[in-house]
């Protein structure tokens, strides 16, 4: 399942950080994380920021780890941040998934496009 929402004039950053967060208050286990900021060529003032986080399963014995949710932000505070969600379902169960939806909306909702 793929969840993308845009969001307008919201610090990336801080969005990185609330879903880090709701992720990891629902059981979740972070596996991998990088944020990076990238200056604008016509601005050197501003920059794009680029955040991904990933959360897996606890390692089985003798069994890779699946990955079950990914997450990727980029954006910038003065104009529009774009996230998208990739969850495996088959991992996931469907309430966690709205239960991280429902906390995105009651937060960012009035900040989506």
């Amino acid at each position: 399942m793929q969840i993308r929402k845009i969001y307008n004039q919201i610090n990336p950053e801080l969005l990185y950080n609330e879903v880090k967060d709701f992720a990891l208050n629902l059981g979740m286990t972070l596996h991998n994380e990088k944020l990076e900021n990238y200056s604008i060529a016509n601005d050197s003032s501003s920059f794009i920021t680029r955040g991904t986080l990933t959360f897996m399963t606890k390692p089985e014995e003798g069994k890779s780890n699946p990955e079950y949710l990914h997450i990727h932000i980029l954006g910038t505070a003065k104009d529009q941040t774009k996230l998208m969600l990739d969850a495996n379902e088959s991992v996931l169960t469907k309430d966690k998934i709205s239960e991280l939806q429902s906390s995105l909306d009651f937060i960012f909702s009035t900040y989506e496009i």
